[in-house]
């Protein structure tokens, strides 16, 4: 149970806070995961006061928490505890107004002085908020009562640059201890549970490794455009908004070593070291072994769909990647020589985010024929999102005479599982932030060393015109030449809605 304490968030009135976090934070309340004593303060631009901002959360609660507990009665009792302050977080006065209203709030509810402020903005306001906090006496190094902690949205930074510049404006103001990069991916209870089926089950941590891992391969698609959100995308790309934090951290948990203690600290270490063995791509590397896509209109299920390039407000000159797929190398002793591919993309067949761990063939001649026949090895799929669970595929005898080989599954779902219910990921790293634990929030050095992989790519699309933006229409697999990053008659795996599914077009 988390000690008592306040939830500051910041750009409280915008889409974050209605969607996801209110109806998080009443999930934890319905679990019983809250701290006894408890509340919420709002602060933003916008003319709300109590009463309206409270009526604003209970119709997010109504229409984005889970049905089966929002009760009208249950949602009133709940929003009893949230506040609005209405001010300018640009503004130095409005962090003195909003001091005042947490000694009241403090007086009122006994916390003793711990807040955790959570910055709902946009990236911009990040460093003038740590720096306000600061100047008001309401940050760690403040010598102030109770303690603090940050918790920071995504993006960590536009390039290697800004983010080593962000890194050094929030540790001006907090340790790094007090600080919380979230990454909701890893707050996915499949994510967490790579930890436990790599280290707590003995035959897969001696197979997991380059003697019998032949490759590696992630996906995370999404069968969406751009929603409305063509503004922010086209200054960002599918490289900054998923490869570099979600996918890689995907790539930590699955590469990592075991970890010394199960600690914060030594897990952490060990996402670090990952990222710090990527192997540095040259011009050539990015050129041979990056593919870049942006979706073409298409029609799907008999509907016209436009191009990335007519959405509202991108750019129609635009050369902003919609998918991106990569082929790289972790040299350590563990993975040296076994070749990572990651793609994520918008307007795919299908929502799906998946690990698959392709194990090495058998040396048999005859059976290596028949794993032809089937198109596919040994498999274990680690599904994050949806239908989480985790697959195998493996070989199995026909029935009948000689020894023909089909394909056959292994499964576990969640949803199967005795207790069905799982936690949602902002549910999950809020209730962490609040007991302290770091675990699953991400480090500013392996940040950094997440942007030094990523940066090279950046710089040479922007200075190398050699280099191609595939068109692929929308609901397809993005670019075909992409299947060209596997060599070796290997293909990508096309996953379904359904775990147990294959199919090129699950969804269409």
């Amino acid at each position: 149970m988390p000690e008592n304490h306040i939830l500051v968030i910041f750009g409280a009135s915008g889409d974050l806070t209605w969607r996801k976090l209110m109806p998080a934070l009443y999930e934890l309340r319905h679990q019983e995961m809250l701290p006894q004593r408890f509340a919420v303060l709002g602060m933003g631009r916008s003319a709300l006061d109590d009463t309206s901002f409270r009526n604003k959360i209970k119709e997010g609660i109504r229409q984005f928490g889970r049905k089966e507990i929002t009760r009208d009665d249950k949602i009133a009792d709940f929003v009893e505890n949230i506040y609005f302050l209405s001010a300018d977080p640009q503004q130095f006065e409005s962090f003195m107004l909003l001091k005042n209203r947490l000694a009241s709030l403090d007086e009122m509810y006994g916390t003793k002085g711990n807040y955790i402020y959570y910055l709902s903005t946009p990236p911009a306001l990040y460093g003038i908020i740590a720096d306000n906090l600061n100047k008001a006496g309401m940050c760690g190094y403040c010598g102030t009562d109770g303690w603090k902690r940050l918790i920071v949205e995504k993006p960590f930074g536009y390039n290697l640059e800004t983010a080593k510049a962000l890194n050094k404006k929030l540790l001006d103001n907090f340790s790094e201890d007090q600080l919380y990069r979230i990454d909701h991916y890893l707050g996915k209870e499949t994510a967490q549970n790579i930890l436990v089926t790599r280290f707590f089950n003995g035959f897969f941590e001696p197979l997991w490794n380059r003697n019998y891992i032949d490759r590696v391969e992630i996906t995370s698609a999404e069968s969406v455009g751009v929603e409305g959100r063509g503004g922010y995308y086209d200054k960002s790309g599918a490289l900054r908004d998923m490869l570099q934090n979600h996918l890689l951290q995907l790539v930590a948990l699955t590469a990592m070593e075991p970890p010394t203690v199960i600690t914060p600290t030594a897990i952490r270490n060990e996402f670090l070291k990952v990222f710090q063995s990527l192997r540095p791509m040259t011009e050539k590397d990015i050129m041979k072994n990056v593919i870049r896509g942006q979706y073409t209109a298409s029609v799907i299920k008999g509907v016209s769909v436009p191009g990335y390039k007519e959405e509202p407000d991108v750019n129609p000159q635009s050369r902003t990647e919609t998918y991106v797929a990569i082929k790289f190398f972790i040299d350590n002793w563990r993975w040296g020589g076994v070749p990572f591919y990651i793609r994520t993309g918008k307007k795919l067949p299908t929502r799906v985010t998946e690990i698959v761990i392709h194990f090495k063939p058998t040396p048999h001649p005859h059976l290596l024929k028949e794993i032809e026949k089937t198109q596919a090895g040994n498999m274990l799929i680690i599904r994050i999102q949806p239908d989480e669970g985790i697959l195998m595929k493996f070989g199995m005898k026909e029935p009948g005479t000689g020894f023909n080989v089909k394909q056959a599954n292994l499964e576990f779902k969640y949803a199967s599982s005795d207790n069905s219910f799982v936690l949602g990921s902002y549910e999950r790293l809020i209730h962490d932030c609040m007991i302290g634990d770091a675990s699953l929030f991400s480090r500013g050095d392996a940040v950094e060393a997440a942007w030094e992989f990523v940066d090279p790519i950046l710089k040479a699309w922007e200075t190398n015109c050699d280099i191609k933006l595939y068109g692929y229409p929308a609901g397809t697999w993005g670019p075909k030449v992409a299947d060209e990053l596997m060599g070796n008659n290997n293909t990508w795996r096309y996953p379904c809605k359904n775990l147990s599914d294959d199919g090129l077009y699950c969804e269409l």
